[in-house]
């Protein structure tokens, strides 16, 4: 049996998150188009027939400007000296940049091995793969490069591959059923966060976060979730954008989550959301407490 631990580390939108998700074969991290949609570390775990692998996703690596993005980066950094295998996901229908040689200086002196993971191959000429793959050999020495596409799935069973038979002999470290080490509140504010930052655009999706004030279990059967969330934004002109023109906005989140939720929690679920404006909480211990941002 293999077993052990593995780390999608990279720059915000490389596409960590959807790999997740692809090779766990359950939504996990929520996506979206913004950058670092991704705040918290998600643990996933996959059972094989010859192993186990926990696979965590981390948020992007980029220059911190708030204490909430500090912590961010110093989840995705601590994983480099924590896991058995670390994998770089880029993407490649963006040239490396400053950024990416940043996690590079990062990684220069681990003794874990490293695999570059070109993601987002579906979205290139195949004749341009095979440069970009000279171009990042040239800047550092990795274990493995392997091409895939999040998306669409295309070789992501052959990285799983190579993956497994790097990893160390061992014991499973999760039991068979076991699956995240993320709370059912988490997903709950994960679900709202990501409507919001699909349906909010400008400045909203950067300075909003999802609280659950209240997480009502269902009583029976039959029973329902009742979920009470405050969505926190920083100044008070970002409330009513939030709310919308007759609660209109707040309206399409909350029908949007509820859809979702009712689908992860296969539960009827009871959702209330309401707005506060919280100044400077990305530099408030107690709020970034609340989101799970230890």
């Amino acid at each position: 049996m293999k077993s052990g631990f593995v780390s999608f580390i990279g720059r915000p939108n490389a596409g960590k998150s959807t790999l997740l998700n692809r090779i766990i074969g359950t939504k996990l991290a929520i996506v979206s188009d913004k950058p670092q949609t991704t705040r918290n570390r998600i643990l996933g775990v996959k059972n094989y027939p010859d192993g186990q692998v926990v696979f965590i996703d981390t948020p992007g690596i980029h220059r911190p400007l708030h204490r909430m993005n500090v912590r961010m980066v110093d989840a995705a950094v601590d994983t480099i000296s924590e896991v058995d295998v670390l994998c770089l996901v880029v993407d490649v229908t963006e040239p490396p940049g400053k950024g990416d040689r940043y996690v590079l200086d990062l990684l220069k002196h681990t003794e874990t091995p490293v695999f570059l993971i070109l993601n987002k191959i579906d979205l290139i000429k195949k004749v341009n793969l095979l440069p970009l793959m000279q171009q990042y050999g040239e800047m550092a020495k990795f274990a493995e490069i392997i091409p895939v596409s999040a998306g669409t799935g295309d070789n992501v069973d052959r990285l799983e591959r190579i993956i497994l038979d790097r990893l160390p002999e061992g014991e499973p470290r999760y039991p068979p059923d076991y699956l995240t080490d993320q709370p059912e509140r988490f997903f709950a504010a994960e679900i709202v966060r990501e409507k919001l930052l699909q349906l909010t655009r400008a400045e909203i999706p950067f300075s909003s976060a999802v609280v659950i004030d209240k997480f009502e279990e269902p009583e029976g059967p039959n029973g329902i979730l009742k979920l009470y969330c405050s969505i926190v934004v920083e100044r008070n002109s970002q409330k009513p954008i939030v709310i919308g023109h007759g609660g209109d906005m707040i309206k399409r989140i909350g029908i949007a989550a509820r859809e979702d939720l009712e689908k992860f929690f296969d539960a009827k679920v009871f959702l209330d959301l309401h707005v506060r404006v919280k100044s400077e909480w990305r530099e408030d211990e107690g709020v970034l407490n609340d989101i799970g941002l230890k």
